[in-house]
């Protein structure tokens, strides 16, 4: 595998930066080789300098495309980390429903807006899909919208069909789920149509505005803010608490906290989890 140099480094982590929000610094080593490798061998590039050249000489971006589906983490399963989707199960979502039941007395049906800020190929916006689906046995009393999101072309493109490998699909999926939620076809898993039409995505860099996507009352940001630098995380969850309902959650990863990030969200406690609320 070619080595990257440490001036490349510099180079192209300035430039992943610019057109992602991801920053990788000189103790990432391993992430450009073994990210970026194997695309270099496949464009047939001597050097990561030529792939960098040849990325900002293309007008039609589609090694840039290229380069962030390559480096972009993807790294996701069903039910990651279960804590979540027991939160949201158990507690939050009964909390919402409870709050805008009381508010409109019945007359309409209950919106529920739900957005997956990172979503990757899909496995988490379909947990969360399969947790309502459980939940609430009568789905025509209330309008929910789920939406997922990546900076993955790739990803998002694999989300939106709803497909999944072996070896996808046993990560973190129980057998009981995959065979109530989804039918084989060939060698690959697809999710059934009831589960994928409460879903949609679309390609999104979360360092971009999104205000454009309107409201929502629950957030799943997790495990992605930890590849930004701190200003910019600020930045993003400044943003996500403009668009969050005032009554609203945010969940984070398990690892993350935003105790000196974002001082507008106060951490309250689950079980043994934790999920974020807007300060009133």
């Amino acid at each position: 595998m070619t080595k990257i140099t440490p001036n490349e480094i510099k180079i192209i982590s300035k430039y992943i930066y610019d057109i992602s929000g991801i920053y990788l610094d000189q103790t990432k080593i391993y992430l450009f080789e073994t990210r970026l490798g194997p695309l270099l061998e496949k464009e047939g590039f001597s050097s990561y300098s030529e792939l960098y050249q040849k990325a900002r000489a293309d007008p039609g971006k589609k090694l840039e495309i290229k380069i962030i589906d390559a480096i972009s983490t993807n790294e996701t399963l069903f039910f990651r980390d279960t804590g979540p989707f027991e939160v949201l199960r158990h507690k939050v979502v009964p909390d919402i429903i409870d709050a805008r039941s009381a508010k409109f007395s019945g007359l309409l049906p209950t919106s529920i807006r739900i957005w997956s800020a990172a979503c990757s190929t899909g496995q988490e916006i379909y947990s969360i899909a399969i947790v309502l689906k459980e939940l609430l046995p009568d789905m025509k009393k209330y309008n929910i919208k789920l939406l997922g999101t990546d900076i993955s072309d790739a990803a998002v493109a694999q989300a939106s069909y709803g497909k999944y490998n072996k070896f996808e699909i046993e990560r973190g999926l129980a057998k009981d789920k995959l065979q109530k939620y989804f039918s084989l076809s060939g060698n690959t898993w697809k999710i059934k149509d009831e589960i994928r039409a409460m879903a949609s995505f679309r390609k999104l860099n979360l360092m971009l505005p999104f205000a454009a996507l309107g409201k929502f009352d629950i957030v799943f940001c997790r495990n992605v803010a930890i590849y930004f630098n701190m200003e910019d995380r600020k930045k993003l969850f400044n943003k996500i608490a403009d668009l969050l309902a005032p009554d609203g959650c945010l969940i984070v990863g398990s690892t993350e906290t935003l105790s000196g990030i974002c001082p507008r969200f106060e951490p309250k406690r689950h079980m043994r989890s934790i999920f974020y609320q807007l300060k009133k």
